[in-house]
């Protein structure tokens, strides 16, 4: 299954990472991992709330509100 790997292939795999690297380091790694994408996704969030109170901002500020646009009409060919 998976390719050719099977759950003792996985099994095998996960003993030799717990062996290597031991339990504790793996415990600081799930940790600094989950913490990062903790960041990330306050981080995007935030970016999300600022973009969206900038429009906001645009939009209630009229920065074109109360002007006219001034232009003039193509002249259109009724014949068509």
């Amino acid at each position: 299954m998976l390719g050719g790997l099977h759950i003792w292939h996985l099994l095998i795999l996960a003993f030799v990472v717990v062996v290597v690297f031991g339990t504790k380091n793996l415990k600081n790694f799930g940790e600094d991992l989950g913490g990062a994408i903790h960041g990330f996704k306050k981080a995007m969030n935030e970016g999300k709330e600022a973009a969206q109170k900038e429009e906001q901002d645009k939009l209630t500020s009229g920065t074109n509100a109360g002007h006219t646009v001034d232009v003039k009409p193509d002249k259109v060919d009724s014949n068509k």
